[in-house]
């Protein structure tokens, strides 16, 4: 359906067209969204002020995060969808994402930006894709993880032992931010975003780190979400300030985990009830309905099953659906997740000149 759309829509009218693939893009998203939340059972608490929680979704928005787990692409559907844009809900992600079977091609259809992560290539691909996005005709969210690549401890003792050599601040709980990427992002986009959504993700000393595979088990982990608002107006104008503003955020983010990990939450920061939603069970249920009614049909018309190619077709179908499921898991595990190239000469706090965005 996005395919027909984006071939027989698109190049009449795009605004009809965004309108439409947010619908579409979200009646598939929702699947993943209620894996989480009726499947696996995860708890995702948001701490944000009363104000912040009023106007999500209702403004387009920059939001940048840590990358803590391996599924805090999930966790910000899950947010987007709490705030009705969950079919606008963009990121920057790597080339390779848009090859995922269903989830990347549902992704480079709904604009989703994918960069090489080599500078060069990627910073006419990100000027030009951030500059698309002026006449969107509804509030999105486009996610940006401007540390590059995944937390992981192997990758933290390599950020730890690069900013001690480079005079910088040594971080404990997060990877040195790229900057380039984000100054490029805030240059294109201050004049038509108002806002940064700043969120640290944290998971509690009690829980298990979520993952795509224990998800997918059924088994339940606890995210912690704190966000705060920044207006776009009040950041800095030079690109060296705005890189330095957002090396700032993340040593602010840095010193929030320190306070989380010593006290397993974000402290007297305001607790929101997000819910949970029946919208993506109610989803999940029509397109079991719609899929079991249809396959019943179609085996009673063809009899399918009362031969062995039947047989065949059947077990080799289970099989794509197997190994899918397989493709999502491993390539959200963070272990298998490379970091982007970096500069070989040392890089100072006031230089801004970052290799990886």
């Amino acid at each position: 359906f996005q395919a027909a759309c984006f071939v027989l829509i698109r190049p009449f009218s795009k605004n009809t067209y965004r309108r439409i693939n947010r619908i579409l893009a979200e009646l598939l998203w929702l699947e993943l969204v209620w894996l989480v939340d009726w499947w696996a059972g995860v708890k995702i608490k948001v701490y944000m002020d009363s104000e912040t929680f009023r106007l999500m979704g209702k403004e387009h928005a920059l939001l940048i995060a840590n990358h803590r787990s391996d599924i805090d692409w999930l966790v910000g559907w899950v947010l987007a969808q709490r705030s009705g844009c969950l079919g606008s809900a963009l990121a920057v992600m790597k080339k390779s994402s848009k090859l995922l079977p269903v989830l990347g091609w549902s992704m480079w259809f709904s604009e989703y930006l994918f960069l090489e992560r080599s500078w060069a290539k990627d910073e006419n691909t990100l000027k030009s894709g951030l500059q698309r996005l002026w006449d969107y005709p509804q509030p999105f969210w486009l996610a940006l993880f401007v540390e590059g690549t995944r937390f992981t401890q192997a990758k933290l003792l390599a950020a730890q032992e690069y900013a001690a050599s480079s005079g910088l601040p040594v971080p404990k709980n997060v990877l040195i931010p790229r900057t380039k990427g984000f100054v490029t992002a805030v240059s294109q986009m201050r004049s038509f975003v108002p806002v940064i959504y700043d969120a640290t993700i944290a998971i509690p000393k009690n829980s298990p780190a979520p993952t795509m595979l224990r998800i997918c088990k059924g088994q339940s982990s606890v995210v912690h979400v704190h966000i705060k608002r920044h207006e776009m107006k009040d950041l800095p104008e030079n690109d060296d300030a705005i890189a330095q503003w957002c090396r700032d955020i993340f040593l602010a983010k840095d010193n929030l985990l320190d306070k989380h990990i010593a006290e397993d939450s974000f402290g007297e920061q305001q607790l929101q009830n997000v819910g949970r939603p029946v919208k993506s069970l109610v989803v999940v249920a029509s397109w079991a309905c719609i899929i079991i009614f249809t396959a019943v049909k179609f085996l009673q018309s063809t009899a399918l099953l009362s031969s062995w190619t039947g047989l065949a077709i059947s077990v080799a179908l289970l099989a794509v659906i197997t190994l899918l499921m397989q493709i999502l898991i491993r390539f959200s595990q963070s272990e298998r997740s490379t970091p982007a190239k970096t500069n070989t000469v040392n890089q100072h706090s006031t230089n801004g000149q970052e290799k990886q965005h």
